[in-house]
């Protein structure tokens, strides 16, 4: 597996951990609808959360959750949308994002609570 690759995983396994112990309940990782993905969908008590997770070594050019862009936000919201339409989701949805900079032994999670609001465009 390539180096990026086995870094987004432990990225996605920490986050997983992380947002457990803040008693998130996860429903899903990885899930798929076509070409788009959603890391991580879990239950914040009745709000549905679609998070998507950026991890980086390092932060020295910029912060990993800068790389999360409108058109990556466009394909997290057509995921949702599929997710949502698949479950039969009623509940409010909100869009978070997990950056983990991997730098030495503890990793640094910085977590944005309704970092995007999905646009009609």
């Amino acid at each position: 597996m390539a180096e990026h690759n086995e870094l987004g995983k432990m990225g996605e396994e920490i986050a997983v951990g992380y947002l457990r112990k803040k008693g998130y309940l996860i429903l899903a990782t990885n899930w798929r609808a076509g070409r788009n993905e959603i890391d991580i969908v879990a239950r914040d008590k009745g709000t549905l959360v679609i998070v998507e997770v950026k991890s980086r070594r390092s932060n020295a050019f910029t912060e990993p959750e800068y790389a999360v862009n409108h058109d990556k936000q466009r394909a997290l919201i057509r995921a949702a949308n599929a997710y949502i339409f698949k479950n039969n989701i009623q509940d409010e949805t909100r869009f978070d994002i997990i950056a983990i900079i991997l730098k030495d032994d503890t990793p640094q999670i910085n977590h944005l609570v309704d970092a995007f609001y999905p646009t009609l465009r």
